[in-house]
């Protein structure tokens, strides 16, 4: 905001409220709208729709936005109408990028694992995507789901146990929440490891390809910047 020429505290006021999973999500969503701001920042596509169940005036944006129109939180993606604006990090197409450069770090590998968050939107477009670039390519795809940081132990145990190659970690808000014990329980397992966000390496991992959802976020406030401006939110 600040790189916009907005000031805080002093040409805008910022009020942060958070809470942990489906439940809290509807919470803290009615909380924010009795808050009565003038725009609302939905950290990913859970809290989009619990925001849009909550109000359909208040204009909302979200930086990681998945399956809005199944999910109805626009109309249409030439035509999105509502209150409801932000950026899609997951694009189609990468999951094939990524099942290439697997095969790329690991030459000639030939059975794939997939560490799964089929609970999360984002997760069953990427998991149909890779399934069909596997097929194409003819390679194994062995698939284990997280559905709780929990579970992920389990899971990367699973992959490992299996043999697989080479294991591709979906894009998803669990999976990212929780990349450093992602990274560190594939290190110990000797397993290599192909990310969509560029965080996960940061944090330890071996390789990604994707969008920068850093970005997403900073650009968050050129929509913000647009719409305390008076200007209709449009999808990008």
């Amino acid at each position: 905001m600040q790189e916009q020429g907005y000031v805080r505290d002093c040409d805008f006021a910022y009020a942060e409220r958070a809470g942990n999973g489906i439940v809290d999500a509807a919470r803290v969503a009615e909380e924010t709208v009795q808050l009565k701001p003038d725009i609302i920042i939905a950290t990913s596509t859970l809290e989009a729709v619990a925001a849009k169940n909550a109000t359909s005036t208040i204009p909302i944006i979200c930086p990681a936005l998945a399956d809005a129109v199944h999910l109805g939180l626009i109309a249409s993606e030439a035509r999105p109408g509502g209150n409801v604006t932000g950026i899609e990090p997951y694009i189609g197409g990468l999951p094939a990028k990524q099942i290439e450069l697997a095969r790329e770090i690991v030459p000639g590998a030939r059975k794939i694992g997939l560490l799964t968050n089929n609970g999360d939107s984002k997760g069953p477009p990427q998991v149909s995507e890779l399934k069909a670039a596997a097929q194409a390519l003819d390679l194994e795809i062995v698939s284990a789901d997280v559905d709780r940081p929990e579970a992920i132990e389990a899971a990367l145990r699973t992959l490992a146990k299996e043999e697989v190659d080479v294991a591709i970690v979906l894009q998803t808000s669990l999976l990212i929440v929780n990349r450093l014990p992602i990274a560190r329980s594939a290190l110990q397992k000797r397993l290599p490891t192909v990310f969509g966000y560029r965080a996960h390496v940061l944090d330890g991992g071996l390789i990604s390809y994707g969008v920068d959802l850093r970005w997403c976020y900073h650009r968050a406030a050129y929509f913000a910047v647009k719409l305390l401006g008076g200007r209709r939110a449009r999808r990008r």
